[in-house]
C-alpha cells in the first residue's frame, strides 16, 4: 500500500442530510427588533437552479461586533446562518443588518454579510459578500467594493424586498457573482 495522496473530490450532494439543522437559517428569533429575511436562488451557468447547494453566512451584530475570540466585547450574537437550497434552488435566512466593521488596516468597511457556498461540482466552497445597496454611502467607501470594477460590484448588492433583501448567487456564466480567493 502506498502513501500517495488521493485526488481531491467534489463537494456533496449531501448537504440536505448531514449539515442543515433546525435554526441554522434563523440567526436571530422573528421577535428580534429589525430582523428581515434575506433571500434568493443558487444559480448554475446556465441560468438553472441549484438544488443541492448549501449557503452559509457569518456577520457582525447591529453595532459591529463578532462572536469571535480575537473581538473583546464580548457579544453574544451568533450572527452565523445556513440554509440549505430547495428545489428550485431558494433559501432564506433571517437576520438583522449588521453595523460596520474595520478591515485588518482599522478602515471601516460597509455593513455586509460574509457568505460561503457550497455546491455540486465545486472543489471546494466559493466565498463572496453581500453588501445592501440602501447603504451607497458606506458601500462607495468600502475598501473591498473599491477593488472590484464597477460594473461587478452590483454582484454583490442585496436589494430591499418586501421583508427583507433580495440576494441571487450565480455560480457561473453572465452576471456571475464575484467571488473572493481566501
Amino acid at each position: 500500500m502506498g502513501t500517495e495522496l488521493t485526488p481531491s473530490q467534489t463537494v456533496g450532494p449531501f448537504f440536505s442530510h448531514c449539515l442543515p439543522w433546525t435554526d441554522g437559517p434563523a440567526v436571530v428569533p422573528a421577535s428580534t427588533p429589525g430582523a428581515w429575511w434575506l433571500r434568493g436562488r443558487v444559480l448554475d451557468g446556465a441560468g438553472e437552479p441549484v438544488p443541492d447547494a448549501l449557503v452559509e453566512t457569518w456577520q457582525a451584530d447591529p453595532a459591529g461586533h463578532f462572536d469571535h475570540p480575537e473581538d473583546i466585547t464580548g457579544t453574544a450574537f451568533r450572527g452565523f446562518g445556513r440554509c440549505p437550497t430547495d428545489a428550485q434552488g431558494r433559501y432564506a435566512i433571517r437576520t438583522v443588518k449588521p453595523g460596520p466593521v474595520t478591515d485588518h488596516n482599522g478602515h471601516p468597511q460597509a455593513p455586509h454579510l460574509d457568505v460561503s457556498v457550497f455546491a455540486r461540482g465545486l472543489l471546494d466552497r466559493v466565498v463572496t459578500r453581500v453588501y445592501f445597496a440602501d447603504e451607497e454611502q458606506a458601500n462607495d467607501s468600502d475598501p473591498v467594493l473599491a477593488r472590484i470594477a464597477e460594473p461587478r460590484r452590483g454582484s454583490l448588492l442585496a436589494k430591499q424586498s418586501d421583508d427583507g433583501y433580495a440576494f441571487d448567487i450565480r455560480l457561473q456564466g453572465t452576471d456571475e457573482t464575484v467571488f473572493f480567493a481566501v
